[in-house]
């Protein structure tokens, strides 16, 4: 081979070998810095561990206010106008307190009459005894036939029955002429009125609607679970819609759930002159007891597509995803009621800007 031509040769195998080493050692320093930044914690955080507290046992419930009792006040008698009210929506009555009044003069009249048809009836009943005693006295001499004197006796009989009849006939429209004066039941509060004045009321038709003595309860609506745990006594805590607290007492645990609604009622007392009012929708917790609750600081908990999450802390402090189901809020800490170990490593904040895996530096631990 020429000589010229294989020293050229030689010479372009060298300069080729520099350029080849020139850029694989330039490739080096850039494959290195992406495994650097790949490897790189995207943030720090502090790992919190969660707790076991001893928390209140709060029964979330729904429900309306209503009144503990109703009493309906109607007319007694019928055919008669109203000529009076004393009372309207809102009044508070004490019993036996004059609410309306009917028209008394047509029973008046009728009153007076049974009075004269009694004391007829007692004159009648005197002249009839008279008769029967001296029957009595001559009975047996044959100075009267036992005939008329038995007339006599079946007289008086007659005439004491008709004294019966006539006391019996005035008491009934001395009863009628009281229910002329329509009268609260009971203490309460006046929720309704149907009598208008001037008008003739029919028997049995409702005037006064009272709620007994003020007194409103809660009636709550729970569902199965709850109902299991739920007794009589148990404290209720019912936030208004006014924002009040308002504390009652559990009264009553419906023994049966709806067939309709699978729920069932628990009729809570509450406090007597409280600000709420019969109609209101209002929601409140019952207090039934103390159980122990798995915590983490709220700020640990993300909230993110309609679902709660919290990001465990794993091996090579990578970060894991992990679906809870929380519970109670209290003190700044929230209860999970599921989806996390007693054990887990959390990230106690900032996990609005994690991914599932990323790499976190943990640069301390909080207490709570």
């Amino acid at each position: 081979m020429n000589p010229r031509i294989r020293n050229s040769l030689i010479g372009g195998a060298v300069v080729l070998a520099v350029i080849i080493t020139v850029l694989v050692l330039k490739q080096i320093p850039v494959q290195s810095q992406t495994a650097t930044v790949a490897s790189k914690a995207v943030l720090s955080v502090t790992e919190v561990l969660p707790q076991q507290k001893q928390w209140p046992m709060r029964l979330a419930a729904d429900g309306s206010i209503i009144a503990w009792k109703e009493a309906i006040i109607s007319a007694e008698t019928g055919g008669l106008r109203i000529t009076a009210l004393h009372a309207d929506i809102g009044n508070r009555v004490k019993r036996g307190q004059l609410l309306a009044e009917l028209a008394r003069d047509s029973v008046n009249a009728e009153v007076r009459r049974y009075e004269a048809a009694l004391a007829s009836a007692k004159a009648s009943l005197a002249q009839a005894k008279a008769n029967a005693d001296r029957a009595r006295l001559v009975r047996g001499t044959g100075a009267v036939s036992e005939q008329q004197i038995n007339e006599y006796l079946a007289t008086e009989q007659t005439a004491k029955a008709n004294v019966d009849l006539a006391e019996a006939q005035l008491s009934t429209q001395k009863v009628t002429l009281a229910q002329t004066r329509i009268v609260a039941v009971d203490d309460g509060l006046i929720t309704a009125r149907n009598a208008l004045l001037g008008q003739v009321v029919s028997s049995g038709a409702e005037l006064f609607r009272l709620q007994r003595q003020g007194r409103l309860e809660w009636q709550a609506e729970v569902d199965a679970k709850q109902l299991a745990i739920i007794k009589p006594g148990l404290t209720a805590e019912v936030t208004l819609p006014s924002g009040k607290l308002l504390q009652g007492t559990v009264r009553l645990v419906a023994p049966t759930l709806s067939t309709n609604t699978s729920r069932a009622n628990v009729l809570v007392s509450l406090p007597a002159d409280s600000a709420a009012n019969a109609g209101m929708f209002t929601s409140g917790y019952i207090l039934a007891g103390s159980q122990s609750a798995l915590t983490v600081p709220e700020s640990a908990v993300v909230l993110r597509d309609g679902n709660s999450y919290v990001f465990e802390i794993g091996n090579g402090n990578k970060v894991v995803r992990r679906v809870v189901s929380t519970g109670q809020h209290r003190d700044g800490l929230v209860e999970i009621a599921s989806g996390l170990n007693a054990q887990a490593r959390v990230v106690g904040s900032g996990g609005a800007f994690l991914a599932d895996g990323d790499l976190v530096t943990v640069v301390g631990k909080e207490t709570k």
